[in-house]
């Protein structure tokens, strides 16, 4: 079941979800939107390689904005840190947003209880496309859990993107035993 506003409310009163910064403005009928960072990154190399730590070039997106290209993988990263405790928690992408041909997530939407950090998105475009700081880019909708939870992802001693950031993480497939 997908919580509604009041009840994104009652949990968040609960200290079992966090947004910040809050605007209640951001608050949709069962979402919270969430807007784009002040941070891009752009792998360095070419070719990546799932076996090895691909580094990326991380880049402030200037005032006047920042033209997307296809065929090119950004990372970008919400402004909001959120932390979510009972639920699990969705990233979507906007309508508006996909109507300008804008993906901001290949495969990663769906996060897990416990998760807490701000969101490293993985932008794709159509076709070249302005985008801007700040922007609403993507809303957060909760799910309800049913059972109880044996391993909470802040807690997992594996877990890869729990340090605290303002900026996009890259692949950390690399770390993954296989």
């Amino acid at each position: 079941m997908i919580l509604t506003d009041k009840q994104i409310l009652e949990e968040m009163e609960n200290g079992n979800i966090l947004v910040e910064p809050f605007n209640r403005a951001c608050l949709g009928t069962n979402s919270y939107d969430v807007h784009l960072g002040r941070y891009l990154a752009t792998y360095k190399d070419e070719v990546l390689d799932a076996r090895k730590h691909n580094e990326i070039e991380t880049f402030e997106i200037p005032e006047e904005g920042y033209v997307l290209q296809p065929g090119h993988l950004y990372l970008g990263v919400t402004l909001e840190y959120t932390e979510t405790h009972a639920h699990v928690p969705f990233l979507e992408g906007k309508s508006s947003v996909g109507r300008l041909g804008i993906d901001i997530h290949a495969t990663a939407g769906k996060g897990d209880v416990g998760f807490c950090n701000t969101w490293t998105l993985e932008i794709s475009v159509s076709q070249p496309v302005r985008i801007y700081y700040g922007m609403p880019i993507g809303q957060l909708i909760y799910f309800e859990v049913k059972g109880g939870i044996e391993n909470y992802y802040n807690k997992k001693k594996n877990a890869k993107y729990n340090n605290r950031t303002i900026t996009p993480v890259e692949s950390m497939m690399w770390m993954n035993e296989w």
